[in-house]
């Protein structure tokens, strides 16, 4: 059944055509109707919605367009694959940011969401994973988080374990930049042909990409090396590993175009076609596919005119991430919200990354209110130019302790050598041998705190806050702004999707109107946000 809308329709009389520019956004906005373009004596168009005007001197139709629905945006194939009503994605923002209580509430509202695991030890994600089975029977539309971890190879390969004997549903795989056996094994575990013959999976696996060199491994079947190798390890049997052979990697894969987090920075507009098209000329190779990989799109969705523009260039389904730690539901303190209700489009910048700080690899992060980027990036430098803790000079360090760390070197340590004893003591072995690997792990510890400060609002740290956003955040807050959006506690998940969707498909009505020649105001291109239901 459709969304509805608890405010009502919009102005506007069944079968009166409007053409005054002042009366036209209303009737644009009741796209659960029939919109007929009307011609007048004179020439000029007009919209009628709903019941068709009778034709005569004063008024001939030239053009209908049917009812539209946000559900009716993307492919439909998405909702038919996923057991969803809408294309809309919750993304899985890391160290828990998106809860189970997120998960749950987009599950309920036939959505897909996924829990973010990224950052987590097994204990917590384990936890997670058992409790979205206890409140989820009987539903499939939701997932968890897989990363990709270079670091931690071995937590990885426990996660993707943990994930395939819980059987969680969906698998969103996210940071790969090449295959690896976890991410392989998530995907081949359970192929088996149907009853008419058809290659079936047991988990869906979403792969999270802004790269064509990584999409295309996962539009591909996995190699076959991979898959041998699984199979010896007696991870995956011989009638799995044959299939895989048959089909991609992934079901569905999601653009991540400019977004929080990890991201490369890529405009959504060049990333999102060249993913396309890469997609059906990988499939002319492997013709005998099932059918089509989908195309999501990611990265700057904050807005309707986002949501709707990615659709217009083809997506299947819409992920959002940045917009939803500002939802009662996420795993953010209030004081990190209240930062984050705050930013504009211009108050994000890029830092180095916890989970890759060695290579140099960078995320994107808030900028207004916070020092964490500048202070991250100080310690990056430092790393990069020595060689160990000890060949820092004096002063340097002391200033790094006092500006920075807010602890001695020695402290931090200690802090630090405790984390990886229970969750790898492989890296502390590493440490001894290697003086830098010892320095990586010290001014780690302050990359990880940073985010966890933030999670649970500790105040004498909001300077260094590391809040993972993109300039999405800021298009919302400016399009929310004096709405009933703007108010905390009406921000759920569930009301920042069904608006964005909502306000997608009166874009969508307004630009196809514009096309048959109506003279469109600006005001029909905008959408307030309302409760909807």
């Amino acid at each position: 059944m459709p969304v509805q809308q608890r405010s009502g329709s919009a102005p506007g009389e069944a079968g009166r055509p409007v053409y005054a520019p002042a009366e036209l956004p209303g009737v644009i906005q009741r796209i659960r109707e029939p919109a007929h373009v009307v011609r007048d004596r004179d020439g000029g168009l007009g919209v009628a919605a709903g019941s068709p005007p009778p034709s005569g001197p004063g008024g001939e139709i030239v053009g209908t367009l049917p009812p539209l629905y946000p559900e009716w945006l993307g492919d439909r194939s998405f909702g038919e694959a996923h057991a969803v009503r809408f294309p809309y994605v919750a993304g899985e923002m890391a160290k828990g940011i998106a809860t189970t209580r997120m998960v749950t509430a987009m599950a309920e509202a036939e959505m897909l969401g996924f829990f973010g695991a990224a950052g987590l030890a097994l204990p917590a994600v384990e936890a997670a994973v058992d409790e979205l089975r206890r409140a989820l029977p009987g539903r499939t539309n939701w997932g968890v988080n897989l990363i990709h971890s270079p670091a931690e190879p071995a937590l990885e390969e426990q996660v993707a374990d943990l994930l395939l004997r819980r059987a969680v549903p969906h698998v969103s795989a996210s940071a790969f930049m090449r295959l690896t056996p976890a991410v392989v094994r998530c995907a081949a575990t359970g192929l088996h042909r149907d009853a008419a013959g058809r290659i079936a999976r047991r988990t869906r696996l979403m792969a999270k990409v802004s790269r064509p060199e990584v999409a295309e491994q996962f539009l591909s079947p996995a190699p076959e090396p991979l898959l041998r190798a699984l199979v010896e390890r007696g991870l995956l049997t011989a009638e799995e590993a044959e299939l895989a052979g048959h089909v991609p990697v992934a079901d569905d894969i999601t653009v991540e175009a400019d977004s929080g987090g990890h991201t490369d920075n890529r405009p959504l507009s060049v990333l999102l076609p060249t993913i396309l098209a890469l997609r059906d000329r990988t499939a002319e190779r492997y013709p005998r596919h099932p059918g089509p990989v989908r195309i999501g799109a990611a990265g700057g969705l904050g807005t309707p005119g986002a949501v709707s523009a990615a659709f217009a260039l083809g997506a299947a389904y819409a992920v959002t991430g940045s917009v939803n730690q500002v939802a009662v539901e996420s795993g953010v303190s209030d004081d990190a919200r209240n930062l984050l209700a705050q930013a504009d489009v211009a108050d994000v910048t890029m830092a180095p990354a916890a989970d890759m700080f060695e290579l140099g690899v960078k995320l994107q992060v808030l900028q207004h209110g916070t020092l964490f980027a500048a202070r991250a990036t100080r310690l990056y430098d430092v790393y990069r130019d020595h060689d160990s803790l000890e060949s820092v000079p004096a002063a340097l360090l002391a200033r790094i302790e006092a500006e920075v760390l807010g602890s001695p070197v020695a402290q931090v340590w200690e802090l630090t050598r405790r984390f990886w004893e229970r969750r790898d003591p492989a890296q502390l072995a590493r440490a001894e041998r290697d003086p830098k690997h010892r320095m990586a792990l010290v001014f780690r510890w302050y990359l990880g705190s940073s985010s966890r400060w933030a999670i649970t609002g500790d105040t004498s740290r909001r300077a260094d806050y590391q809040l993972w956003c993109g300039p999405a955040m800021g298009a919302f807050n400016r399009w929310t702004a004096g709405s009933f959006l703007a108010q905390p506690g009406n921000r759920s998940v569930v009301q920042i999707a069904l608006n964005l969707l909502e306000g997608a498909a009166v874009l969508t009505r307004a630009h196809q109107l514009r096309t048959y020649g109506v003279p469109v105001p600006p005001a029909g291109f905008h959408f307030r946000p309302r409760p909807l239901s």
